[in-house]
């Protein structure tokens, strides 16, 4: 009679065998899975993309070995024109991330022995370079201390009642800051777009199908208005002084006489004229569904009344800077480069801890500019030095004279040109390092005035900026967002784009005539 008793348990044995033999039939499942995983990670090359590298080196290998080299240039400057047009193409289809691409074409210029380490390496002294890295380190101690933040919503305090009026406290704000602020990326991204947020959400205007109450008209003018807040100042921009350097190489030394001033004279008339025309442009063309926008100076009052008086690092931020644009006006006169301006500042920083060196080190948009800009700038200054920039741009303008277009004609085509062209670049600053060269020789070459070739071209760099959404760092950083469809983008962009040259060329070659810049 006790026999019977461990049989009982047999049945419970059975269905514990039969789940493990369900988990030792899973496992090879499993594994299976994972093996088919690997072999799909294995199959996806994790280096560089191999489609886009191929067209930019593809590229290189036939100028540089099917297109015969012309008479008058030589062969080492042929050769270094092959690899930075390789090197330009990987910048627009980034096979790698531009840093380092930008450090691979300097390699094979350096071992096919067509450049020197030291010519190669050059550019990496640059003042301008440096000043644009300074700049984002100057960014980054307007967005850490929340002193953007605070003029910002003083502006929406008193111009908010209204929508437009909204957009119009958003834009003046942005004026204000730009001369300052040398990042457009971090007034878009650390500063205003964080105030649209806030501001469409209380509106009840969210990414989506409420996106068209409040935030995509606000986020469109702020992106638009951009282009000629940083076109109003020498210092707004990156690409400004980089446009001025690369000028600087073409024209001379002293070209420009006082150059903050010169720059901020001939832009004043049509940069006022665009920022109080574009946010109405855009108002009748996508205009939002909420026009009046009450609560908006209250949500600016509360904010400022939580922030409290003006901080210890605010106050000091607010000084270094106000000493920083005083030094840049007025630096020709005192003898004291514009780049030592900003070194002085951010010592000031440093020392009183509103910045830390650590969040230097943390910036990495700012070394990896170091390093492509230096790339670009280096070797289009030695395509300089070779000839070669200055027997094609001879060549060019001794075709384009054959036209009989005068220099007004050639400047204003070449200028077209150059702003469509745009549609094939992901940076304002790529463009500059690797066309104005070019360009400004050309206008060199046809008789141009110096002083109005190299300021269009600049102005120029400037009102491309929010065509589409990756026209620009401030544009990513907008479309970003989601409050506008990518059609959206590119109409509005375009539309703006027209009105801004139509502006800068009608308004603002009257205005250049009266200020004698030719």
């Amino acid at each position: 009679l006790a026999a019977p008793a461990p049989v009982a348990p047999a049945p419970r044995i059975a269905r514990r065998g039969a789940r493990g033999a369900g988990k030792g039939l899973a496992a090879p499942r499993a594994s299976a899975n994972a093996h088919a995983h690997a072999a799909g990670a294995a199959a996806e090359w994790p280096g560089v993309k191999l489609s886009g590298a191929a067209l930019a080196i593809g590229l290189g290998l036939v100028v540089r070995f099917l297109i015969p080299c012309p008479a008058g240039i030589s062969m080492q400057a042929w050769q270094l024109l092959s690899i930075f047009l390789a090197t330009i193409a990987g910048l627009v289809l980034e096979p790698l991330p531009v840093g380092a691409w930008s450090f691979c074409g300097l390699t094979v210029a350096v071992m096919s022995k067509t450049l020197t380490f030291t010519a190669a390496f050059g550019a990496f002294t640059n003042d301008v370079i440096w000043l644009i890295v300074i700049s984002f380190f100057f960014a980054k101690g307007f967005v850490q201390t929340g002193l953007g933040d605070r003029v910002a919503n003083i502006f929406v305090k008193f111009l908010g009642k209204s929508t437009l009026g909204l957009s119009y406290g958003l834009v003046l704000s942005e004026t204000l800051i730009a001369p300052a602020m040398p990042s457009t990326t971090a007034r878009a991204g650390g500063v205003f777009l964080p105030i649209i947020k806030s501001l469409s959400a209380q509106a009840g205007s969210l990414p989506g199908p409420t996106a068209n109450k409040l935030g995509a008209f606000l986020v469109q003018v702020q992106l638009q208005a951009c282009a000629h807040s940083s076109a109003l100042f020498l210092t707004a921009a990156a690409q400004n002084m980089l446009s001025l350097k690369l000028a600087t190489g073409v024209f001379g030394l002293g070209f420009m006489a006082s150059p903050w001033i010169t720059w901020f004279k001939a832009a004043t008339v049509p940069a006022l004229v665009s920022l109080i025309a574009i946010p109405y442009i855009i108002y009748v063309m996508e205009p939002p569904e909420i026009k009046e926008t009450p609560e908006a100076p209250a949500l600016a009052e509360q904010r400022l009344k939580e922030m409290g008086p003006l901080s210890r690092d605010e106050s000091i931020m607010t000084g270094t800077m106000l000493v920083a644009v005083t030094m840049w006006i007025f630096g020709d006169k005192i003898g004291v480069p514009a780049v030592v301006t900003a070194m002085f500042g951010l010592c000031l920083l440093l020392l009183t801890g509103v910045v830390k060196w650590a969040d230097c080190l943390a910036e990495k948009a700012a070394w990896d500019t170091l390093f492509w800009f230096a790339v670009l700038i280096g070797m289009s200054t030695q395509l300089q030095v070779l000839g070669l920039i200055g027997t094609v741009s001879n060549g060019v303008a001794a075709s384009l004279a054959a036209l009989n277009l005068g220099w007004p004609g050639l400047l204003t085509l070449l200028s077209l040109a150059y702003f469509f062209i745009h549609y094939m670049f992901a940076s304002q600053t790529a463009q500059v390092g690797s066309l104005v060269t070019a360009f400004l020789a050309v206008f060199l070459a046809a008789g141009v005035p110096p002083v109005l070739g190299a300021l269009v071209l600049a102005y120029v760099t400037n009102l491309f900026g929010g065509i589409n959404h990756y026209a620009s760092g401030q544009a990513a950083v907008y479309y970003g967002a989601g409050y506008n469809t990518l059609a959206n983008f590119f109409k509005v962009g375009l539309v703006c784009g027209i009105a801004s040259l139509l502006i800068w060329g009608g308004v603002g070659a009257v205005w250049w005539k009266i200020i004698g810049l030719y």
